[in-house]
């Protein structure tokens, strides 16, 4: 049987071995003073208190890029993320025409060369251009947002392809807003299946991580 000590105070006295025929709690005395060493069975031991498993609770990702361009156009995208579910983009851009622009994420974050030098829609499938709702579309291809009389365009957009971790996370790549209507590929011009044939790139912002 596994025996556990236990130690306590006692007199002096000589040393006493347990016999075989010792009952399940063994004394055994010290020859010298102030020690009594009891050895109990295993089952008086405190049982061992079961692991619990560790609760992550993932925190909100959250992204901002702000729009400028050559023009008195302006703007703030911001990027919410839960987990890995679809991303939210609050969309506010001033100083445009009233009427539809299109807007889409670029693929590269470089304003070397102005709005130009962000590259073509976002498209990591290598797929046509298209409206946000079909299948077939790039990931960079969010639609159109309307501008009011006072030329402000406000819109919440979500979307699946865009989101803000991992392989074909958004993060250092660039929001842009064109001149004209996007045909969602639709149009049956030459650019239509390429860009929707949404004219010049009026601003343009990189995302970047926010608290």
């Amino acid at each position: 049987m596994a025996m556990a000590m236990s130690v306590a105070m006692a007199s002096p006295s000589s040393l006493a071995l347990p016999s075989s025929s010792s009952s399940s709690s063994l004394l055994v005395k010290s020859s010298f003073s102030g020690a009594r060493l009891a050895l109990l069975p295993a089952c008086f031991v405190s049982p061992r208190l079961p692991s619990r498993a560790l609760t992550v609770v993932a925190a909100e990702k959250k992204a901002v890029a702000v729009l400028k361009g050559t023009s008195n156009v302006e703007g703030v995208i911001n990027l919410f993320q839960e987990d890995d579910g679809p991303t939210t983009v609050k969309v506010k851009i001033s100083g445009l025409a009233p009427g539809k622009h299109g807007f889409h994420l670029h693929q590269f974050g470089d304003t070397t060369n102005g709005c130009m030098s962000t590259g073509p829609h976002f498209n990591p499938q290598g797929l046509t251009h298209g409206a946000p709702e079909d299948e077939v579309r790039h990931a960079g291809d969010l639609g159109n947002v309307v501008a009011g009389p006072d030329g402000v365009a406000e819109a919440t957009i979500v979307d699946s392809q865009i989101p803000l971790s991992g392989p074909n996370s958004v993060i250092g790549r660039a929001f842009v807003i064109h001149e004209l209507e996007d045909d969602l590929g639709k149009g049956g011009h030459e650019l239509s299946p390429t860009t929707g044939n949404a004219g010049g790139r009026l601003a343009c912002g990189i995302v970047g991580l926010s608290p």
